[in-house]
């Protein structure tokens, strides 16, 4: 035993610096993957939350209702992560459009973050090779901090659907 811990101290003093050079080589993957957890988490509560007779509500008829928006969000999740892999995606609103009721909604979200969550491994060198997203050629880093700023877009009016409907958003509660 007493070989064993100096050789264990060793060890780890070699590997401290690839540790450090592994969390570098991912810096903006990982600052791009903090922004979308926080916000995706957010999401998340709030659908798990939003009572499911709710889900139809929208504040006016020529926008999408709260059900929709979590549809949204995760068929976007899954169609802009693929690009983010370089894999192929389905349609964007293939979830909104076939999915209205509330437990089968918080299933597609959670799955479309689980299959992202994959995409937000990649370090910054395979995150620097280029997709098509949206007709466009961008660095798969562009697609995920999109991925991340989309979700924060619609977490904005799903904040509102909440406070409308007299409920606080997981984002303005006391940690």
């Amino acid at each position: 035993m007493r070989l064993l811990r100096p050789l264990v101290a060793t060890f780890a003093l070699a590997m401290a610096p690839m540790a450090a050079q592994a969390q570098e080589e991912s810096a903006a993957v990982n600052t791009s993957r903090m922004l979308w957890e926080q916000l995706t988490g957010y999401i998340t509560a709030a659908a798990e939350e939003m009572p499911e007779s709710k889900y139809s509500y929208a504040p006016t008829k020529e926008v999408r209702s709260f059900g929709q928006l979590i549809g949204h969000v995760a068929g976007a999740q899954y169609l802009i992560c693929a690009a983010a892999m370089g894999e192929p995606a389905g349609a964007e609103d293939d979830i909104e459009k076939s999915r209205t009721a509330k437990a089968d909604l918080v299933t597609a979200l959670k799955a479309s973050t689980e299959y992202c969550a994959r995409a937000y491994q990649q370090t910054d060198k395979a995150a620097q090779q280029t997709t098509k997203l949206f007709g466009q050629q961008q660095t798969r880093l562009y697609a995920l901090t999109l991925n991340a700023t989309h979700n924060a877009e619609h977490y904005g009016n799903l904040v509102t659907y909440l406070r409308i409907n007299g409920m606080v958003p997981p984002s303005s509660r006391r940690q």
